[in-house]
């Protein structure tokens, strides 16, 4: 048999030189068999890839709320976020569905906001900061202690297991599953789900609040704080960008990759013009950071780490695949 087949690992080491670098980071999934500091397990508190954005405490809602705005945050304010939800009923549990399976119109998030609007804040004892289609922000004020999580953690899950829970402070939790039930009831004869109901798509049947938190829990690593782009249609790139000065934009722009910082849904779409630019040395070296089982993991591919070495030497082989990449 041929001796197995070499090359494949990129380089561990990286130039150091950011301004000839390009950073793509994929979305890792959780490890959920973490237990507390009693023994007992409980959902992690934010996916991978949030945690290495924001910090240990995930402030997701203020950095969320920042990028929609066009004014600054208090950072010592403690927010969360709301978003209209479907909760799809199984034969034993619920299953939260993504935003983009249902369809929500900014109408729609508007109309149903209004009908609950005096439930959410004569319960916050606040009034909403901002509303947009799919994310609602507000002062935590009595909720602030609530441990949650985001739609993008829980989604196509059973929701028992990610629902809120009381943190340092009990009760809070059960005051919120009140609000819940109020907003759901409400929503239930809602003309908005009539509406959705007749044109076959699923009804907006509960609120989800998560990202509890404030501006100043904040800590991204230092290789986004120096960044000179961030990439991606993710909102809290949005945020990101406006915290730490930083260009943003939804799309790859080809002419300014260097020192840059992608978090892409498909990165499938831009490897190949990624890889090229490693083959023009318009780029020394591609960083990515993905998170295998949980835990963060950095390669660094430059363009010899392209076209692995084979024990058919006298062939050429074809430059690494993004699926070829994925899979390492």
């Amino acid at each position: 048999m041929p001796p197995k087949i070499r090359g494949m690992a990129p380089n561990l080491s990286s130039s150091q030189n950011p301004s000839n670098r390009f950073t793509l980071m994929v979305s890792g999934e959780d490890v959920l068999d973490i237990e507390d500091s009693e023994g007992i397990n409980v959902p992690p508190q934010g996916l991978p890839h949030e945690k290495f954005l924001l910090g240990d405490l995930v402030p997701i809602a203020p950095v969320l709320l920042l990028g929609q705005l066009n004014q600054p945050v208090n950072p010592q304010e403690i927010i969360a976020c709301l978003q209209p939800i479907h909760l799809h009923a199984t034969r034993d549990h619920l299953i939260l569905m993504g935003q983009n399976q249902i369809d929500l119109t900014a109408d729609e998030s508007a109309s149903l906001l209004k009908a609950a609007l005096p439930f959410i804040e004569e319960d916050f004892k606040s009034s909403v900061l901002y509303q947009g289609q799919h994310y609602w922000f507000i002062p935590a004020g009595p909720f602030s202690s609530l441990a949650t999580h985001s739609v993008d953690q829980a989604f196509g899950r059973n929701i028992d297991w990610w629902m809120p829970r009381d943190s340092h402070e009990e009760g809070v939790a059960k005051r919120w599953r009140k609000l819940q039930n109020e907003i759901q009831m409400l929503w239930h004869i809602d003309p908005v789900n009539e509406a959705r109901e007749i044109r076959g798509l699923p009804s907006i049947n509960s609120l989800w609040i998560s990202g509890i938190g404030k501006l100043a829990d904040l800590h991204s690593p230092q290789l986004i704080q120096k960044s000179q782009w961030l990439y991606g249609e993710h909102p809290l790139l949005a945020g990101l960008a406006k915290h730490y000065n930083i260009v943003h934009s939804t799309q790859i722009n080809e002419q300014a990759l260097g020192n840059a910082f992608a978090w892409l849904e498909n990165p499938l779409d831009a490897w190949p013009m990624l890889s090229q630019a490693l083959i023009e040395k318009r780029l020394q070296e591609i960083l990515i950071i993905d998170f295998p089982h949980g835990k963060k993991r950095e390669r660094i591919f430059t363009a010899k780490d392209l076209h692995p070495k084979s024990w058919a030497f006298w062939k050429k082989t074809n430059p690494l695949t993004w699926k070829e990449i994925a899979q390492q």
